[in-house]
């Protein structure tokens, strides 16, 4: 096999798990306990064009809240656990990489724990590495410590998100990114991103890393 990567970062929410509608019912009401602008049913897909940024900047939500709201949605998701589903397919496509003798781990700001009970044992046992709770505009210090504890260079790492804030992220750690488009963020948003690949469909993540034409070997 040959491939440019090594260790595969992953996001959770919106990557390997359907968090979007659970997202959706959920945000109002943490918007009038933190006292911030209610999302309108006709904002939806103008937000989700907009980065993480924007959307903050959008909602009025104060930067002092952030870390405070983070925390209650993260209370929320283990509330709610047991009502988010991972995306088909998802065991078997981290199964086949671990196969093809790649080092998976997650990176994300909802909680280890809430991650480890929505996947299940057998699937969270494919992980090697977590770096759970960052901060909303944190991620790329994860991915460093993730690059550090798997002993794997920068260069031979991607970062797999949903999300402007993960492009940016891995820009910032130097490592390659790969959008995906059936997560929170408009694909033509995460393409303007210039991504290393984006997939469409999680078929695609397959094809795109353990059939890498041209690609160094290991």
């Amino acid at each position: 096999m040959v491939t440019a990567y090594r260790l595969i970062i992953f996001d959770f929410d919106g990557t390997l798990a359907d968090t979007y509608p659970w997202f959706v019912g959920v945000m109002n009401g943490v918007a009038d306990r933190y006292r911030f602008r209610r999302v309108a049913e006709h904002e939806v897909d103008t937000l989700r064009g907009q980065s993480a940024r924007q959307v903050i900047a959008h909602l009025g939500v104060a930067s002092w809240k952030l870390p405070f709201i983070a925390r209650h949605i993260r209370g929320l998701a283990a509330r709610d656990s047991d009502q988010i589903p991972l995306f088909d397919g998802i065991h078997a496509m981290l199964l086949r990489l671990k196969q093809e003798g790649y080092i998976l781990a997650i990176a994300s700001s909802n909680s280890e724990r809430n991650i480890r009970r929505t996947l299940g044992p057998e699937t969270a046992a494919l992980i090697a590495h977590y770096a759970c709770g960052a901060g909303l505009f944190g991620k790329a210090t994860k991915f460093r410590r993730l690059a550090k504890e798997a002993h794997i260079p920068h260069r031979q790492c991607i970062c797999i998100g949903d999300e402007i804030r993960d492009a940016e992220a891995a820009r910032e750690a130097g490592m390659a990114f790969g959008a995906v488009a059936w997560g929170f963020t408009n694909p033509d948003a995460l393409q303007a991103q210039r991504p290393t690949s984006l997939f469409r469909h999680l078929d695609e993540i397959i094809a795109g890393l353990c059939i890498a034409p041209g690609a160094e070997a290991r």
